[in-house]
């Protein structure tokens, strides 16, 4: 066999194109592949649904990849150790009901089981808008090139449209954003101190619809909602992306 570079560069940009095109219309975006997105959007991808997830870095795992102060471990509580073992993220405990993970292989799993389950990624890729119409529904999002917005060019974005999104971009909640400053009905209360105790519980219980198509989970959840921080302690965004996938599912 000879290799042939042109060859190499059509099946590329024809493979990622042809994706780009069925994905201009999908059930569920996701935004922002930390682990709670990650976590929704496989959960909704194995129950057949058409997902895909937008990330503005070239890598997911979000802020899970540093683990705490670049040690790469993570902590999870007892209550999450069991999407711990969904996802076969080998754990150990630490002292009861603290569970030690590696960073990099929850990651590495959590992308892996994403991928099984046929969510298409989008990577480099940012939201820099919404789409609502008369109804009242946020019905699609404005996507461009990471490095577009990074340098500050001036090229018009695309528009994809879909039945239900999932701000999942952290601290900055990002899409929620979008919202509250060109619909309102939606207050940004914003993020408190580090408390992991009340903040592990509080991004479970904050994931929700905040506003109609909108669905909020992990940090993002918190920051909108005004509940604390809890560092590398994990097993919350994990619930929280659960959470919102079986919200998400009901309505479906």
């Amino acid at each position: 066999m000879t290799l042939d570079e042109v060859t190499i560069s059509r099946a590329i940009i024809t493979d990622h194109l042809n994706t780009l095109v069925q994905y201009m219309e999908m059930d569920v975006a996701v935004i922002g592949a930390g682990p709670s997105g990650l976590v929704c959007a496989t959960i909704l991808a194995e129950k057949g649904l058409k997902v895909g997830l937008i990330e503005k870095k070239l890598s997911v795992g979000g802020g899970m990849w540093g683990g705490g102060m670049m040690f790469p471990r993570i902590v999870v509580q007892q209550g999450a150790k069991r999407l711990l073992d969904r996802f076969g993220i080998r754990s150990s405990e630490f002292s009861p009901g603290y569970y030690t993970a590696r960073s990099i292989e929850a990651v590495a799993k959590l992308a892996a089981a994403a991928s099984d389950a046929d969510v298409e990624f989008f990577n480099l890729t940012t939201v820099e808008d919404v789409m609502v119409k008369g109804d009242g529904l946020l019905s699609g999002l404005v996507i461009n090139w990471q490095p577009v917005e990074a340098t500050g060019l001036h090229v018009d974005p695309l528009t994809v449209r879909c039945r239900m999104t999932v701000d999942a971009t952290g601290h900055d909640a990002i899409i929620a954003h979008y919202v509250s400053k060109k619909c309102g009905g939606l207050e940004i209360k914003g993020e408190g101190t580090m408390w992991a105790d009340n903040a592990e519980a509080a991004v479970v219980a904050h994931t929700k619809e905040v506003y109609p198509g909108l669905y909020v989970c992990g940090m993002a959840a918190n920051a909108v909602m005004g509940g604390n921080r809890m560092g590398p302690v994990f097993g919350g965004m994990l619930l929280s992306g659960e959470s919102a996938a079986e919200q998400i599912l009901s309505r479906f």
